[in-house]
């Protein structure tokens, strides 16, 4: 094999590994958003709309009557109603085995969940977090209420 060959073939292996890294922070995607939705991520703001890309430790805003959809890489639907403010903490996905983390916090407001394949092959390794409480999920259906109005 020549060196200019040799070369290319280091390059696309070295651009390959920098999108890796830098798409092991993105966890899902937005799929429709009503209204004032917003992410918080670090110290910026961003406006959601959909297919923008959530990434782990975002913090999703939605604003009065407004709500957003979102799915995670493993086909967890989040659903998150007025006035909610949700993070996501860790989501990690391994795509072959469907073993990894999903750990979410609900901090106000509303969150439907619809459970993907995380929770079927990793059921301890799926967290939901309110003020007051822990769910452990095992593959479900269910909704979530926290803190007041």
């Amino acid at each position: 094999m020549s060196v200019k060959k040799m070369k290319a073939i280091v390059g696309l292996i070295a651009m390959f590994a920098i999108v890796s890294a830098h798409a092991s922070d993105d966890a899902g995607l937005v799929k429709n958003v009503k209204g004032d939705v917003s992410i918080q991520r670090g110290e910026q703001k961003i406006a959601v709309k959909p297919g923008t890309r959530l990434q782990v430790s975002d913090r999703v805003i939605t604003g009065a009557n407004s709500s957003v959809g979102i799915t995670l890489h493993d086909g967890t639907l989040l659903s998150a109603g007025p006035n909610s403010t949700l993070t996501l903490n860790k989501f990690e996905f391994d795509n072959t085995t469907h073993k990894g983390i999903l750990d979410a916090s609900l901090k106000r407001g509303t969150l439907a969940v619809v459970s993907g394949k995380l929770s079927k092959s990793s059921p301890d390794a799926v967290k939901y977090r309110t003020p007051t409480s822990i769910l452990g999920v095992r593959g479900t259906e269910f909704l979530l209420e926290a803190g007041g109005n």
